[in-house]
């Protein structure tokens, strides 16, 4: 059966747009494919320009065997989460002592303190290194204060040198709050508080101290001083003058705990590489954040956190 002329033309066109509109679809999924992939790119791109920014820098150690002072800085307040974590520094010291450069190490004190455990683990970490290695001296160079946990660290070295104005000392533990009880009872407020287990509610600010907690705190904090004393007495030996207030948790500027036996001369970080370790150039091997523990402090995120202590971690143990 033969179309008339006017089906035939309408039947053309309609097979025209058709095919039109097909190509349409067809050019806009291409264009939708090619602006994914780039989008892609450009996210990858910029994923590898952050990573190479965010990673250490490599140290920079001389050519021909020419020996250097290791530095290792011990700045802020010493706290898991903070630079100056232990796993950090242990690190560091790791680091510095396995190089062939290194002919002395030098801890650039700077810090009020912080953990008494994080203290703790430097210290032994530092008299374990000179067990291992007796020759490799390790110096500590205070610059504006090192104090308490701070302190405990300096008094694993060798020597430690200070600046006159430094402030040095704090020898001792604290443990601060608040009590609201009183303001409580002036403002008719009822404190309603549920426990399991009968100090629990230990330390609330809002309720009473019982004598019976605060001597066991008190004698948490007697133990912990007793520990941190005997690290000092360990470290400095014979150099400590004989005076109960050394470990009354006072502080004293730098020439004065020279005269007390905290510290041993005055000098800073070129000085004390140049005429004590012999070492004039000075190579920092202060561990740099990693690029995942930067991104957890940027972005706050825990998973970035759990993964740079966790490769830290094995890192130490290796």
């Amino acid at each position: 059966m033969t179309q008339d002329p006017e089906t035939q033309a309408s039947s053309w066109e309609r097979r025209v747009v058709e095919k039109l509109a097909l190509e349409s679809v067809a050019e806009r999924r291409r264009a939708r494919r090619w602006n994914v992939f780039f989008k892609f790119l450009f996210f990858a791109y910029l994923v590898a320009v952050t990573v190479k920014l965010l990673e250490p820098f490599p140290l920079e150690l001389p050519a021909g065997g020419e020996a250097v002072t290791a530095k290792i800085r011990v700045k802020g307040m010493i706290l898991p989460d903070s630079a100056a974590n232990a796993t950090a520094l242990i690190r560091g010291l790791r680091r510095a002592a396995e190089s062939e450069a290194t002919k002395g190490i030098v801890l650039e004190m700077n810090s009020p303190g912080g953990s008494p455990v994080q203290a703790a683990m430097v210290y032994q970490a530092i008299r374990r290194l000179k067990r291992e290695k007796p020759d490799l001296p390790v110096i500590a160079v205070v610059g504006d204060i090192c104090a308490s946990g701070c302190y405990y660290i300096a008094a694993a070295a060798d020597e430690i040198y200070v600046n006159p104005s430094s402030i040095v000392g704090s020898i001792g533990v604290l443990m601060s709050s608040f009590g609201f009880t009183e303001a409580l009872r002036k403002l008719g407020v009822e404190r309603r508080l549920l426990t399991a287990g009968e100090h629990k509610a230990l330390m609330d600010p809002f309720s009473p101290v019982k004598p019976e907690e605060r001597a066991h705190l008190q004698g948490l904090l007697n133990e912990i001083h007793r520990q941190f004393i005997e690290a000092v007495k360990q470290g400095r030996g014979d150099r400590l003058k004989d005076d109960p207030k050394i470990f009354s948790g006072l502080i004293w500027l730098g020439s004065q705990s020279i005269e007390l036996g905290l510290a041993d001369g005055l000098g800073d970080v070129d000085l004390v590489a140049r005429e004590v370790v012999g070492a004039e150039r000075v190579v920092d091997f202060t561990p740099v954040e990693d690029v995942w523990r930067r991104l957890a402090r940027r972005v706050g995120t825990s998973l970035g956190s759990a993964l740079a202590n966790a490769a830290a971690e094995l890192e130490v143990m290796r």
